[in-house]
């Protein structure tokens, strides 16, 4: 595979499982030394294999994305072990609840506005610095289908990532002519834990009911993988795709209606 983030440093938050342990795997294949952040308690060992089984340095550093502090010691760390940040994966967030606005609880809404948008706004508050200070370098936020529409039963993720979508429009407008791309990814559903979660908070027949119901909805007929997610991500923060900013990409197997 070729180097494309060879003497690069990317970010990976959200990193001990699904998306972004596939990320953290692609990146570092491809030669970029990484952070990987999650929250503490979680697998991130498996990350830090991942990255050392595809030949790359990695650290990993605990944190809680709504923490502004967290935030940036995650940042410091990647520019004290590895001399700057060249990209940010900001990747971090959670499902909440499922079920209607009128039933949903008030402190699992805030809890995932928190992680969802608030812990995407300080990632990029907090990277930009260190990629100014590189000339330039990438962010990708991971926002979701559900940013692009409504969904009766996940209100507070859909509000979250339809915001991840306006951050990401913003900063893309904001830092372009300081050669800092920002884009969003939408996602449909993925082969993750947070899916297996969905699923059974749907409360249908069986868990197998409820994946059928959502794959009916995908062109493809399939949930996408986590590494075709990333994928798409590492061609975001490649050289390749300089010219885009402030771009909303779905990876949906055709779900998303023109």
């Amino acid at each position: 595979m070729a180097q494309r983030f060879e003497d690069k440093v990317v970010i990976v938050t959200g990193a001990a499982g699904g998306i972004g342990l596939a990320a953290v795997e692609r990146f570092a294949r491809e030669g970029a030394r990484v952070v990987a952040v999650d929250l503490p308690g979680t697998a991130l060992d498996l990350a830090l294999d991942a990255a050392k089984a595809a030949g790359s340095e990695a650290v990993v550093v605990e944190a809680d994305v709504t923490s502004a502090e967290d935030v940036q010691n995650y940042v410091d760390q990647a520019v004290e072990h590895f001399g700057g940040v060249d990209a940010l994966f900001n990747n971090a967030g959670i499902e909440g609840a499922v079920c209607p606005l009128d039933e949903y609880p008030l402190e699992v809404f805030e809890q995932v506005m928190a992680v969802n948008v608030t812990g995407v706004f300080l990632g990029m508050k907090s990277v930009v610095p260190a990629l100014r200070a590189r000339g330039g370098g990438a962010i990708v936020n991971t926002a979701s289908v559900a940013g692009l529409s409504g969904n009766s039963m996940i209100p507070a993720y859909v509000a979250s990532k339809h915001a991840v979508v306006g951050l990401s429009r913003s900063g893309g407008q904001t830092y372009a002519a300081e050669g800092i791309r920002v884009n969003a990814i939408c996602p449909s559903p993925i082969e993750t834990r947070m899916m297996r979660s969905l699923e059974e908070g749907l409360d249908l027949e069986s868990m197998e009911t409820a994946k059928e119901l959502m794959t009916a909805s995908i062109p493809a007929g399939r949930y996408g993988s986590p590494e075709e997610v990333a994928g798409l991500v590492a061609f975001l923060c490649s050289e390749e795709a300089a010219y885009i900013n402030g771009s909303v990409y779905t990876i949906d197997g055709g779900m998303t209606p023109n």
